[in-house]
């Protein structure tokens, strides 16, 4: 019935491909933002356990890649947000990648909460309002 591929030997990656599907584009974001802060969340909680850095420095890069995705859909000249609130959001991205390398320099579980309440929020801002224009 299913072709043969990862997603049939996990029934919960083939519901989460599926979900992911059917979701709006803000849905997504709000979803990778949690994700993102939810990566964040562990490693301070983790922080004293064996392999704190492989699963710092893992979580640090999926939220680079997050916010660098964002800053080349911003920089993007059809982008339809007004201009203002993507020049906010380009130094709210400057200020977390600035973050993110302090961190990866100088480690520290408080280092963690500004880049978590960020993602956190804006998250639940496009929970909030996924019609509007962020």
């Amino acid at each position: 019935m299913y072709p043969n591929t990862a997603l049939q030997a996990n029934p919960l990656e083939t519901y989460k491909a599926v979900d992911r599907a059917a979701m709006s584009g803000r849905e997504i974001e709000a979803e990778v933002l949690t994700q993102a802060a939810l990566k964040l969340k562990k490693c301070q909680a983790e922080w004293d356990n064996p392999g704190r850095n492989e699963k710092l420095d893992e979580a640090l890069k999926y939220n680079q890649l997050i916010w660098s995705v964002f800053q080349g859909d911003l920089s993007m000249d059809d982008n339809p947000l007004p201009r203002q609130l993507k020049q906010n959001l380009l130094t709210l991205s400057a200020f977390i990648d600035k973050r993110i390398f302090e961190t990866m320099a100088y480690p520290s579980p408080e280092k963690l909460n500004v880049i978590i309440d960020i993602n956190s929020n804006i998250a639940a801002g496009l929970r909030q309002f996924p019609n509007s224009e962020w």
